[in-house]
C-alpha cells in the first residue's frame, strides 16, 4: 500500500537555456513535460503547482512563489503553504505528513519512482527525506519524497537566517536532513533545461522497445482514461483480425471491443476487455476456419 501522501511540482522556472521559452508546457511524445510529471504522481492526496496556470490533464491546485523567479526554496516554501491552506478545508487538518516534490522538466518520470521513494521513506524511520541520485551520484532534491514536518521547520529556519528564501540555495534545505537515498532507474532522472535535451527525449520515446507504451500512456492521457489493460492481447486480437477477416477489420474489432467493455460499466475494468477480446478473437479464428474449410 502507497504511504499517504500530497505532492508539489515545481513549473516557475525562467527557462533561460531555452531561451525563455515556456518549459513546462514544451511537449515530448505529444504530451507536455508538466502532464507528463503530473501522471507520475497522480496517487497524490493533493497535488499543488508552483508556476502559472494552464490546462492541465490532472486536476492541481495553483500557486506562485512571492516574488515570481525567487527560485526553488521560495517556490517549494509556497507549495507547503498552499497544501496546507487546500487541507484547511478539513477540521485540524495540514495537509498529509509526507509531500513529494517534483520539478516539471522530467520527461520520464513514473509512478515506480515515485513509489520507490515513498517506499524508501517508510523503510527508514529515522530520516526525514528520501532523495533520488542520478547516475554520477549526485542528489535530486526536486525529484524526492520528504516528511513534511521537518521540511516545514527547515524552510521555516533557512527563512529565519536568510531573511527571504529568494535565491538560497536548495543544499541548504537538504544540508540540514537527515537523508536516505535512492538510486535512480536509467532515465528517471533526465531532466530538460536545453532544446538539445527536448530532442533527445523526443528521440528516445520514439525507440522500438517504448515507443508502443508511450502512445498509448499518451492516449490515455489525452482521453481520460486511467484504465490498464493487456496492450498484447488487444494486439493478437488485431492481427487475427487483420489475417483472418480483413485488415481494416483489426481497428474496427478493437474498436469494438473497447466499446463492449464500456457497457459493462466501471464493474468491469480490465477483465471486461479481456472477455470482449476472448470472444471476438474466438469469431475471428472461426471465420478463418470456414475460409480454410472451403478452400
Amino acid at each position: 500500500m502507497t504511504t499517504p501522501h500530497d505532492a508539489v511540482v515545481l513549473a516557475g522556472g525562467a527557462a533561460q537555456r531555452l531561451g525563455g521559452a515556456d518549459k513546462p508546457g514544451v511537449r515530448v511524445g505529444g504530451r507536455a513535460l508538466l502532464d507528463r510529471v503530473l501522471a507520475a504522481c497522480r496517487g497524490a492526496d493533493r497535488t499543488v503547482v508552483v508556476g502559472d496556470s494552464r490546462p492541465t490533464v490532472h486536476p492541481v491546485r495553483w500557486t506562485r512563489e512571492d516574488p515570481p523567479g525567487g527560485g526553488p526554496l521560495a517556490a517549494l516554501d509556497a507549495g507547503v503553504r498552499e497544501i496546507r491552506a487546500g487541507a484547511g478545508a478539513g477540521v485540524g487538518e495540514t495537509g498529509a505528513d509526507v509531500l513529494v516534490v517534483l520539478s516539471a522538466d522530467l520527461p520520464f518520470l513514473d509512478e515506480d519512482t515515485v513509489h520507490r521513494l515513498l517506499g524508501a521513506l517508510a523503510d527508514a524511520p529515522d530520516a526525514e527525506a528520501a532523495l533520488l541520485t542520478d547516475a554520477g551520484g549526485r542528489d535530486q532534491p526536486l525529484v524526492a519524497a520528504y516528511r513534511a514536518t521537518p521540511l516545514r521547520r527547515e524552510l521555516a529556519r533557512i527563512a529565519e537566517e536568510r531573511g527571504t528564501l529568494a535565491g538560497g540555495p536548495l543544499r541548504q534545505l537538504t544540508g540540514a536532513l537527515r537523508l536516505t537515498r535512492v538510486a535512480a532507474g536509467p532515465l528517471a532522472s533526465f531532466d530538460c533545461d536545453t532544446w538539445e535535451d527536448i530532442a533527445t527525449a523526443r528521440a528516445r520515446i520514439r525507440e522500438h522497445g517504448t515507443v508502443l507504451d508511450e502512445w498509448i500512456t499518451a492516449v490515455k492521457d489525452e482521453l481520460g482514461i486511467e484504465l490498464d489493460v493487456d496492450t498484447g492481447v488487444l494486439l493478437d486480437l488485431a492481427r487475427d483480425a487483420a489475417h483472418g477477416v480483413a485488415r481494416p477489420a483489426a481497428p474496427l474489432t478493437t474498436f469494438l471491443v473497447g466499446y463492449a467493455a464500456a457497457r459493462a460499466g466501471s464493474e468491469g475494468g480490465p477483465e471486461a476487455v479481456a472477455e470482449a477480446a476472448r470472444k471476438a478473437a474466438a469469431l475471428a479464428h472461426r471465420w478463418a476456419a470456414e475460409q480454410d474449410e472451403a478452400g
